[in-house]
């Protein structure tokens, strides 16, 4: 049986917003629309849903409402219906709570009184006072004459419909007479019924104009009546937010007197300010929130702060207004353009800025057995797979590595910064950001060929390029490096080692990335957690990133250690949850980072941190208590139609399209990634397997000269091994085009053409470093020194 679809919501009484509401165990809390009309409570998947989909309805009028804690409340009927419901913060459980009970106490009041409607003398309503009494008398007699002005609509429309009957028959009637006696007779009663016919229809005319007349007068009191109880229930909620957060505070007061020494809990004791004034220790308490430590994440308290606290905080604690301060500096930095900082170069006017793509054609539906080639990889090394195109997207890992720099304002944004500790908020966004563009790319990148690049040129746009090279084969690895005129550097170094399990593929970027700014000589590094693509072979495919990351700035020890936590059909928590805290040199912590690597990151300034109570584990958790969040990062909405074509961003839609002037090597030259683009996969399979063969030639007879140079007695020998049809079978046989066998005598001494690989003084690391020339070549248009590989 379908559930009830709840009536059309009145605007006056009609409650809506997101709640989180208990499903199972498998998928825990789910967010659902709700809204809350006439006495009853409906929910929908989306808002969407309203006009067609209900998924659920209960009545008030029987339910009973029971708060759980801070954010969550239960919503029951007598067993039939249990609703677990939790909103986002205490004051928005409040609200709902209010609506809530207000709705009850009206449909019980409904129901009463049309329990009682059969009455012959039903009671009359109590008044508060003489005016009361009045207003309810004045209304009484309103309603009494519009109904009786509908009564007299009734009358008149069954008249006008018995008199305008009786008069069809008379005109027909009239039509089939004989001219004679009988025709004035006729003509008299025609004549009557007439005329009581146009006596009715002005009655009716009338009756109809006194009724309009009265519901316009009336209607504009009742008007300003319901205006002014509309003002007085926003007061009544207001004054309800009130007492929530003065309750919520004492609760707080109570439990933190055990936990907290007497001069932690009121910092302003200690001051030289002297003695605070009345009330200043609670209403600071008041304007914070409670986060828990990463050591066992739980449910956040948000409760938001006075704009006043910044004042009060000013005037009571030097060191917290003066580190605010700094915060509200930076901000204005952020929100100053470009043209009023003296250091930021001026764009050339005179060169406009060029109109990139918007669409690529869209995906071909064609269908492929994917257990046929699959079950023979289980355990192998992704990169030794002979994969179709039919599993990939029309992009290569370098232009996917590229793709990090979807916001870059981020790093824009961290270079104007005058505090590190802030400026490591906006990297560790940057980091969060990376991975916002995966959520629904289930297709494989190219892997690249040997020696391939990719330049991002950017610098009129967006004032950064980048440059991404191929520079090895076994393991693969992919050597990135960007500059930005806004004054900062990212280079990266990327080994991907992935594994196929069955049921899921794992994918663990190796290497690390690493960030400078120009100002402050700030240097961060930072390393990349794994992906796992699920339901390979069964399902729809989707994608999670679980691990954690530690960007560390090696020149002031700052660190922030940020979590990702991993997908469990048990968890009740937010899906693709990222939460961080971000800490000096000697572990103070300063600032809290949380919300979801899909969507968005917000960040708060943490005032007061202290030891709580035990968590799950046997743990003690850290209370961090923190000024209001805000919001630092949200990922851009994807394009229309970006589920024809791959789920690209609004970047990755232009990394592919073809441009004058780029190195033979550069990604957007490949063939057979051209192909697939433009929807010819099959000439694209037989374009990447020439591609792979070529690749294994060119290697072969680099590893023949590296025998040569290294062994001349050898090399004979080793020639006539490399020659046999076995060997060449064995080489040829399931590698892609960056494969290299395991059991190669001889190193290889390919050098990469852009990066030169170095030690890195500051964090210790070895990497492949851009060593110059690149752009220099693109202006002279001299490419003679770049290999042949495509």
């Amino acid at each position: 049986m379908s559930e009830p679809k709840p009536p059309t919501p009145t605007p006056g009484d009609t409650y809506k917003g997101w709640l989180f509401k208990w499903t199972n165990y498998i998928k825990g809390y789910q967010r659902r629309w709700f809204v809350l009309s006439n006495g009853l409570l409906s929910y929908y998947r989306t808002q969407a849903e309203m006009g067609h989909t209900c998924r659920g309805t209960i009545n008030l009028a029987t339910a009973n409402i029971a708060v759980e804690d801070s954010c969550n409340f239960v919503i029951s009927n007598g067993g039939a219906q249990t609703y677990h419901l939790k909103a986002s913060s205490e004051v928005e459980r409040q609200r709902w709570i209010t609506a809530l009970e207000l709705a009850k106490a009206k449909a019980v009041r409904m129901q009463a009184e049309s329990d009682d409607s059969g009455d012959d003398c039903p009671a009359a309503p109590p008044s508060s006072g003489h005016g009361g009494g009045c207003r309810n008398l004045e209304i009484q007699s309103t309603l009494r004459t519009l109904g009786s002005k509908v009564e007299d609509l009734n009358t008149c429309n069954d008249l006008i419909v018995k008199h305008g009957s009786a008069l069809q028959r008379s005109l027909s009637e009239l039509e089939g007479i004989r001219v004679g006696a009988d025709m004035g007779e006729k003509m008299r009663q025609v004549t009557e019924r007439a005329t009581l016919f146009r006596i009715t229809s002005n009655a009716m005319i009338n009756a109809c104009r006194d009724f309009l007349s009265l519901a316009q007068n009336h209607g504009k009191r009742w008007q300003k009546a319901l205006q002014v109880e509309r003002d007085q229930r926003i007061r009544l909620e207001e004054t309800l937010e009130q007492l929530a957060k003065q309750h919520n505070h004492l609760e707080r007061a109570f439990r933190g007197a055990t936990v907290l020494p007497s001069s932690f809990s009121n910092p302003t004791l200690g001051s030289k300010g002297g003695v605070p004034g009345k009330g200043d220790a609670s209403d600071e308490d008041d304007d914070n929130e409670f986060f828990d430590a990463m050591e066992d994440p739980a449910e956040f308290i948000t409760v938001p702060a006075d704009p006043k606290y910044h004042r009060r905080s000013g005037s009571n604690n030097s060191g917290i207004s003066s580190e605010t301060g700094m915060d509200d500096q930076s901000v204005n930095f952020d929100e100053l353009s470009l043209a009023s900082n003296p250091e930021s170069p001026q764009p050339l006017e005179l060169e406009p800025v060029r109109q990139r793509r918007t669409r690529i054609p869209d995906k071909p539906n064609y269908y492929l057995n994917l257990w046929s080639i699959m079950k023979n990889c289980i355990g192998k090394e992704l990169s030794k797979i002979p994969m179709p195109v039919n599993f990939n997207e029309p992009l290569s890992m370098l232009q996917r590595l590229s793709e990090d720099l979807e916001y870059y304002e981020l790093l824009d944004k961290a270079a104007k910064c005058q505090s590190s500790l802030e400026q490591m908020c906006y990297v560790a966004a940057f980091t969060v950001s990376s991975y916002s563009t995966t959520v629904h790319r289930t297709g494989k990148p190219f892997n690249p060929l040997l020696g391939e690049t990719f330049e991002l040129d950017r610098l009129r746009d967006c004032g950064y390029r980048s440059l991404c090279e191929q520079v090895s084969h076994h393991p693969p690895a992919a050597a990135h490096h960007a500059v930005s005129e806004k004054g900062w550097t990212l280079r990266q170094e990327i080994t991907l080692a992935s594994k196929f399990r069955g049921k899921y593929l794992s994918i663990m970027p190796l290497g690390s990335i690493q960030c400078l700014f120009d100002k402050s000589n700030n240097h961060y590094s930072w390393k990349k957690v794994t992906t796992t693509v699920h339901n390979i072979i069964v399902g729809k495919l989707w994608i999670d990133q679980s691990g954690e990351i530690d960007v560390v700035n090696h020149k002031t020890g700052d660190r922030c250690h940020l979590k990702f936590a991993p997908y469990s059909y048990f968890s009740r928590d937010v899906p693709r949850k990222v939460t961080g805290v971000v800490t000096d040199k000697d572990g103070k912590a300063h600032y809290v980072l949380s919300g979801t690597w899909d969507e968005k990151m917000e960040f708060s300034r943490v005032m007061q941190s202290s030891k709580g109570e035990n968590g799950t584990e046997g743990k003690q958790r850290t209370v961090y208590q923190t000024l209001k969040a805000k919001e630092i990062w949200r990922k851009n909405p994807l394009p229309e139609g970006a589920e024809n074509m791959y789920f690209f961003s609004s970047l990755a839609l232009t990394l592919n399209e073809p441009e004058e002037g780029v190195a033979p090597t550069d990604s957007r030259r490949r063939p057979d990634q051209r192909l697939m683009e433009d929807g010819r996969w099959d000439e694209a399979n037989a374009e990447k397997q020439r591609l792979e063969e070529k690749q294994r030639t060119v290697r072969r007879e680099r590893e023949r000269e590296a025998v040569k140079a290294s062994s001349p007695e050898e090399a004979v020998t080793e020639d006539s091994i490399n020659d046999s049809p076995l060997k060449t079978d064995a080489v040829e046989t399931g590698t892609e085009a960056n494969e290299v066998s395991d059991e190669s005598t001889h190193p290889d001494n390919y050098q990469a053409m852009w990066f030169e690989k170095l030690d890195d003084p500051v964090s210790g690391e070895t990497l492949h470093v851009y060593k110059g020339g690149y752009w220099e070549a693109k202006d002279q248009g001299s490419w003679d020194a770049c290999s042949d590989i495509f």
